[in-house]
């Protein structure tokens, strides 16, 4: 049974580290050809990091080492919650009691801070401008991060994920109820935003639309092959956790056949994948700072949430 956990927990976090450039990789592939482009192969992500990883790192002037650790300890923070929420294996792995719900969404908010701290340290103002607007807008995402997960708390009576994914697997008519649809659609929302998603921003080095990207406008070499990795890895655990915990709880296995969850998440992801194109491609960006308004309309779904979960017996 040890060395079983010990597999799963290796599995997972391995799974985490290698698999989410690939899922970067499939979503702009699938982009270009909604757009009727040709686009870059879905191992292009793999390409720039191994391409950033043979580059010189360049050190700005006036920096400390906050600028040359801190993009390592957020890629070992998002590790850490790869240990601690159900991504790939239901059941609990090695590290799982040491956080929960609330834990792993205050863990997402320390690897933000980090990067945004690291972003400052550089000196430059088109980083300190898209660190400005983060925090423009994070205040909001962050509350209606925590209010989403302490609300799923209280319909399982516990903050522990494993317990709520199993407890929607067991109750399927909990996945259709008003309280888990508004938890859904808020902790959608958040995931749109947090990973650039919405279509409210472009995101690339232009000004209007340097936002995260701003944060790394002075990283190369080898820390822009760890910042942009720690990005794939946020994308794909706030992904798994949508998809695992809310949308689609079912289909993972733990135990002796637990190698079979490796085809259901890339099933599950092809499916959040579509459904993220459609998004990007059908709707028309607006002004950059409307974000405050979508974000302030996920925070009000999840506070409706929280008041249906006390409400609705």
């Amino acid at each position: 049974m040890a060395l079983l956990l010990l597999e799963e927990t290796i599995t997972q976090l391995l799974f985490v580290i290698l698999v989410s450039p690939l899922f970067a990789g499939i979503m702009a592939k699938f982009k270009s050809r909604v757009e009727s482009r040709k686009g870059q192969s879905i191992f292009q992500p793999y390409y720039d990091i191994a391409k950033y990883m043979r580059k010189e790192t360049l050190i700005p002037a006036g920096s400390s080492g906050l600028f040359l650790y801190l993009p390592y300890i957020s890629f070992g923070v998002y590790c850490l919650i790869a240990l601690i929420i159900p991504v790939l294996i239901p059941a609990p792995i090695y590290f799982t009691a040491s956080a929960d719900f609330l834990g792993g969404a205050i863990l997402f908010t320390l690897a933000g801070f980090l990067k945004m701290v690291a972003a400052i340290d550089t000196r430059n103002n088109f980083s300190a401008m898209g660190v400005s607007r983060i925090m423009s807008f994070t205040f909001l995402g962050e509350g209606t991060l925590i209010t989403v997960f302490f609300a799923v708390s209280l319909i399982t009576g516990t903050n522990n994920p494993y317990v709520t994914s199993a407890y929607l697997v067991d109750h399927p008519l909990s996945n259709l109820t008003l309280v888990h649809v508004f938890a859904t659609l808020a902790f959608f929302m958040i995931f749109l935003y947090e990973t650039g998603k919405i279509p409210l921003e472009s995101s690339g080095l232009h000004e209007l639309g340097m936002i995260d990207e701003g944060m790394n406008y002075e990283y190369s070499g080898k820390l822009l092959a760890i910042n942009k990795w720690s990005s794939y890895m946020k994308q794909y655990l706030l992904g798994s956790v949508l998809l695992n915990v809310f949308l689609i709880p079912w289909g993972l296995t733990s135990g002796a056949s637990f190698l079979l969850d490796l085809p259901v998440m890339f099933g599950k992801w092809l499916i959040l994948i579509a459904i993220i194109v459609i998004i990007e491609t059908s709707l028309s960006k607006i002004r950059l700072f409307k974000i405050v308004d979508f974000l302030a309309a996920a925070f009000t779904f999840s506070i409706l949430f929280l008041f249906l979960t006390e409400l609705i017996p």
